[in-house]
């Protein structure tokens, strides 16, 4: 190709993922001309509302995909887990990157885990996922919403709006500001969400010479684990509005996945895992997913629903 037209977010962290596909497409296509085009999206206009009172799939993704069937963009750029499980028909992901550290960071600028946290010690975050699994550690925890980039985020903790927040450590180690994360949770303790880490290129349907070039870019064992984890949410049919945690690790033709489902509050959390061959990670993120909501999780989700 001569020419490949990248979407992208418009935030630092996006535009980050954006240059970081650039940069790795440049090396394997030195004479493609790379264009970033910045894109705003709904999940980004509306800052004054929990992401799940907004409405969870496809906030960050739509407006994208938009440009994507007019022809103005050829490829996208998103964090996978901002990746509904169902891709609309017209698309596919035609390639997913080598993942990064795919855990929650703590970051606090006066406690150095959640341990150390006074009662009622306030934190932010924005996402069910992490609140759940926080009051499950700690139900004594003040958990307040927190929206924007990673910059507007640590301004607030900065400025005494909260004593710890949770952020994804991928973000904050791409952006420079590992120096902030005071400890990574294991996923024993904090599962991540689906996908974290790892950055999708999704492409339009169809296009063969786009999804030849951007395949080149695809990383086999990062696909695989995020495939067991995008299968288990197919499953439970979760997006932002769902406390719902996978993480898949890949170890040799092997593949560990752990998951789980939790009430808002915390008190209430199905866990479970499962290990099989690589080439199954599909079926697996699946079973494990049915088994989860045969546990339990299916009266928590119906709960959530009320």
């Amino acid at each position: 190709m001569d020419r490949i037209r990248i979407g992208t977010r418009a935030s630092a962290l996006a535009m980050w993922q954006a240059n970081f596909v650039a940069r790795e497409l440049s090396k394997k296509f030195p004479s493609t001309a790379i264009e970033l085009i910045k894109i705003s999206t709904k999940g980004d206009r509306i800052l004054d509302a929990p992401l799940s009172k907004i409405g969870g799939k496809g906030l960050f993704t739509k407006d994208i995909e938009a440009a994507l069937l007019e022809g103005r963009i050829d490829c996208a750029v998103h964090s996978l887990k901002d990746v509904p499980a169902e891709l609309p028909q017209e698309f596919l992901i035609g390639a997913i990157t080598r993942r990064e550290e795919p855990f929650d960071a703590f970051v606090s600028n006066r406690f150095g885990s959640i341990e150390e946290l006074p009662r009622g010690a306030r934190v932010g975050t924005s996402s069910l996922r992490r609140r759940a699994q926080l009051l499950s550690l700690r139900s004594d925890l003040t958990i307040e919403d927190l929206r924007g980039n990673v910059e507007t985020r640590l301004r607030r903790l900065n400025e005494g709006n909260f004593d710890a927040i949770i952020l994804a450590a991928a973000g904050l180690r791409r952006l420079g500001f590992g120096d902030r994360i005071r400890c990574v949770f294991e996923p024993s303790v904090m599962m991540p969400a689906v996908g974290q880490g790892a950055l999708a290129i999704e492409i339009a349907r169809g296009n063969r010479l786009v999804e030849e070039t951007i395949r080149a870019l695809d990383d086999g064992l990062t696909r695989a684990a995020v495939s067991a984890e995008r299968s288990f949410l197919r499953v439970i049919e979760g997006g932002c509005q769902v406390p719902v945690g996978v993480h898949a690790i890949v170890e040799g033709k092997k593949i560990t996945v752990g998951g789980l489902i939790a009430s808002l509050d915390g008190s209430k959390i199905i866990r479970g895992s499962t290990v099989g061959a690589i080439d199954e990670s599909e079926r697996l993120g699946a079973g494990l997913a049915e088994r989860l909501l045969a546990d339990g999780g299916r009266e928590i989700l119906e709960a959530l629903s009320i």
